[in-house]
């Protein structure tokens, strides 16, 4: 039997992302390959990130002639749990050109977990709900032998007109025993030069854990769920060795919801980082309220953390506490300081249009940003996504849109203190402000050991200067009209 594996997500599909040119494997998908591949199957993988239009992968079906493809989105990817419209699409035209070759179609990502109805109504055959590596390998087994699925947990299909639904699989809880990402699949040289290109160095990503233990209320798991479950460090370690040693890179992306959770592990992971003598940085995300611990912090940074994302998210400790985000604003400043004495960098993701978020909160987290100075800032608007409580405080608005069409659509789909084109006008109002205090602290600065870095850091400041004030102007022209 052959089997056609691929991913769901086009980087040039998403201008935004396309412009960061930080690509990365679809790894979610490539554990997928390599779960299969163990049954001896004829596996075929074509990476999709890269392409210029999904349209390609058309080609390689009619070369392939497979008897399933099968479409399995990168899990780790936050990307695919918002499911952006352009995907989603691309998807269906894949899905409609091998259904009329006669190609069985297996489905597996968030979207399609929680509207499988649609899938189906579109031609997919199966739909893997949550995770799927162990669901996709008895799937393909059942095919090739002919023998009833019914029993199989974790899949939808139709039968004679009726979808069905068959009893959920529980998640992996021995992460080592899964196989390594197919890695070999990968045409590791064509995400090398983006890199370098734009960055001057290379980083590949790595999952250590799967799932999160926490209950923030706009957070959907639908892959993973509310479990939290764990590599060892020796086993992760053992996979970092090998990507060093057959690609050349020494840079990492820790792709989990959250690094290191488990007790003694960040601590275990140093210590074989150290007996192997490995050298490479990384950076990984996390929370505030577990970057308060000194000897987790020192761990971290003496296991070559260079970079940690905090799920800030406010400056109000209302709005924390209305996303049952479980953190305080101290922690995010004590956090913040904690890491910055460390000589580890330190950025923050922000989310504005919380529920009935006023202007002065608005003004708090704007105010945290100024004062804390985080190394880097990622904005987003809240996004309701299904499955979460607060999904079920806004569907009823959630009728002209449900998805975005691209990253950068930044569209508040609900109704909020203020209108859409508000959030999108603060979205460039904040990153003028940071710019205009970078460039500052900048010039402030005694030792100007790169002027190259300080003459950037300067003219980007100029410029955000007027679109500060035009900006700012704009958002009280809106805010009046709230009133």
């Amino acid at each position: 039997m052959k089997i056609l594996c691929t991913n769901n997500y086009y980087y040039r599909y998403d201008a935004k992302q396309w412009e960061f040119a930080q690509p990365y494997p679809p790894i979610g998908t490539l554990y997928a390959v390599s779960s299969v591949q163990e049954l001896g199957y004829e596996v075929t993988f074509f990476d999709n990130n890269l392409v210029e239009s999904h349209t390609e992968i058309f080609t390689k079906i009619e070369s392939v002639t497979p008897d399933i493809l099968v479409i399995y989105d990168d899990g780790f990817n936050y990307l695919t749990k918002m499911c952006l419209t352009k995907m989603k699409n691309a998807g269906f035209d894949i899905i409609r050109f091998a259904k009329a070759k006669g190609i069985t179609t297996v489905f597996n990502s968030s979207d399609s977990t929680d509207h499988f109805e649609e899938y189906h109504a579109q031609g997919v055959d199966y739909i893997i709900h949550g995770e799927g590596e162990e669901t996709l390998k008895a799937l393909c087994t059942a095919i090739a032998n002919n023998t009833p699925i019914s029993e199989i947990s974790g899949i939808s299909y139709v039968d004679h007109g009726t979808v069905v639904k068959t009893n959920k699989r529980s998640v992996s809880r021995q992460l080592d025993s899964i196989p390594m990402p197919a890695w070999q699949e990968v045409d590791i040289e064509a995400y090398r030069t983006i890199w370098m290109e734009k960055h001057g160095f290379f980083s590949l990503n790595l999952a250590t854990t799967r799932g999160c233990p926490y209950k923030c209320n706009w957070c959907a798991k639908p892959i993973y769920g509310n479990r939290y479950n764990s590599r060892s460090p020796h086993h992760v370690i053992e996979e970092i060795q090998y990507l060093i040693s057959s690609y050349n890179v020494d840079y990492f992306w820790m792709c989990d919801d959250i690094f290191g959770l488990k007790p003694n592990w960040v601590q275990q992971f140093r210590d074989e980082k150290k007996r192997l003598g490995l050298d490479f940085k990384y950076k990984i995300q996390s929370r505030a309220d577990l970057m308060l611990q000194d000897d987790n912090l020192d761990a971290l940074a003496e296991s070559g953390v260079d970079e940690i994302w905090l799920g800030a998210e406010s400056g109000s400790q209302r709005i924390l506490d209305a996303m049952d985000k479980g953190t305080t604003t101290h922690q995010i400043y004590e956090a913040t300081r904690n890491l910055k004495a460390r000589g580890v960098k330190v950025a923050f993701f922000l989310q504005f249009g919380y529920l009935t978020e006023t202007w002065s909160e608005v003004k708090q987290t704007i105010d945290m940003v100024l004062d804390l100075m985080p190394d880097d800032i990622g904005i987003s608007v809240s996004y309701p996504l299904p499955g979460t409580k607060f999904y079920d405080k806004v569907k009823a608005d959630l009728v002209m849109k449900t998805n975005w069409t691209d990253s950068d659509d930044l569209d508040l789909m609900f109704k909020n203190t203020y209108p859409p084109v508000f959030y999108k006008i603060l979205h460039r109002y904040v990153h003028n402000r940071y710019r205009i205090k970078k460039g500052w602290l900048r010039l402030q600065e005694q030792s100007t050991p790169k002027e190259d870095s300080l003459l950037k850091e300067v003219t980007r400041m100029i410029y955000h200067m007027p679109q500060a004030i035009v900006n700012r102007l704009l958002l009280s022209k809106y805010m009046k009209a709230a009133r």
